[in-house]
């Protein structure tokens, strides 16, 4: 699972982050509000993990900025402001959980699990769209203008991950979390050897390219404007 833990105290952000990590979580931080938005709303994650006091942007409008894009990531807020007013005020802007510090780590580890075994908002999905491709999820199988593509295993899930995340650009780190579950390697050239496979197959021999490079982002797929 990848999680994003927004704090701006950096003695608590590396507190949760080392203890994510311990087990076997992939963890990001940042520190203020607006870097957490946009991290949210361009990257992928399982979970956020929000501190309502923060620069930039406060993890109260953080939140009812990620819902107001339909977003539905699911958000922990993780916070000092404990008033039973507070917390309702967190779980009605968007929040999944609220826990208030000082807490135990375990509480928050169970708190992933339990938000971890929702069932995704996506999961009932049997195919996904964009433009004129069609991804078939149960057939296995890509369509553009009424043309099969064939898919190997890989370019299938890297395409399914795009897909997924529509409009929203999807990380390298990410890609090789999710489609070769090991972490990022720098020095490899794996995931832009298997997007060129992907263009070769679902852009070019079409006149409207989808899949798009976000420099030093990484990748997304989104129908033309």
């Amino acid at each position: 699972m990848k999680i994003l833990v927004a704090e701006d105290d950096e003695t608590m952000a590396e507190y949760v982050r080392k203890g994510l990590l311990e087990q076997g979580f992939s963890v990001d931080w940042v520190s203020d509000g607006r870097e957490a938005l946009t991290y949210c709303l361009y990257n992928t994650c399982d979970v956020a993990i929000i501190d309502r006091m923060m620069p930039g942007l406060d993890g109260l409008s953080l939140v009812k900025a990620l819902r107001a894009a339909n977003s539905s990531l699911p958000v922990i807020f993780l916070t000092a402001v404990s008033d039973v007013e507070d917390k309702v005020e967190g779980l009605m802007a968007g929040g999944d959980d609220y826990i208030v510090k000082p807490f135990h780590f375990s509480e928050l580890l169970a708190r992933i699990h339990a938000l971890s075994r929702r069932p995704k908002q996506n999961s009932h999905k049997t195919e996904l769209n964009c433009h004129d491709l069609k991804l078939d999820l149960l057939k296995r199988v890509a369509v553009r203008q009424k043309q099969v593509i064939d898919l190997q295993n890989k370019e299938f899930a890297l395409l399914e991950l795009l897909m997924e995340a529509e409009g929203r650009v999807v990380s390298r780190t990410m890609i090789m979390e999710k489609i070769w579950d090991f972490s990022f390697d720098p020095g490899t050239t794996v995931v832009e050897t298997h997007i060129s496979k992907l263009r070769q197959k679902i852009d070019k021999p079409f006149e409207t390219p989808l899949i798009q490079t976000v420099r030093n982002m990484g990748y997304r797929i989104c129908a033309p404007h």
